[in-house]
């Protein structure tokens, strides 16, 4: 069978706030669940090129936002999304066991850590 009726393989990557599916990787974009455990939090980042959007599938989290100096905190809940464009910074920061479906561009590596709890450059 070709590769047009073909089952993709799902990519779990374990991370230090939980963990991340990869279920589409193409030259055009990228689609991933993020599962953050409660209490865990991302880095504080932004991207050069990379562009997401984020749609939270269950539980809650606190978006910290910041553009030109100024910073914010939303509250992210259960059906609701949020774009982030690139190099706004941002981080994600679960109030509860939080699944998030993120699509993107496909430039994965294109991140820069402005602070990170776990000691990740």
């Amino acid at each position: 069978m070709s590769d047009l009726f073909s089952i993709h393989d799902i990519k779990r990557i374990p991370k230090p706030w939980g963990y991340e599916l990869i279920f589409a990787h193409t030259d055009r974009y990228v689609g991933k669940i993020l599962h953050i455990n409660r209490g865990e939090s991302l880095s504080l980042q932004f991207h050069e090129m990379k562009e997401e959007t984020l749609y939270v599938v269950d539980g809650e989290l606190r978006l910290t936002i910041e553009h030109d100096g100024d910073r914010r905190e939303l509250t992210l809940r259960k059906g609701e999304a949020f774009h982030i464009p690139p190099r706004l910074i941002h981080r994600m920061e679960a109030l509860a066991d939080t699944d998030v479906a993120e699509v993107s561009t496909p430039e994965l590596d294109d991140v820069v850590r402005l602070e990170d709890r776990y000691g990740r450059v």
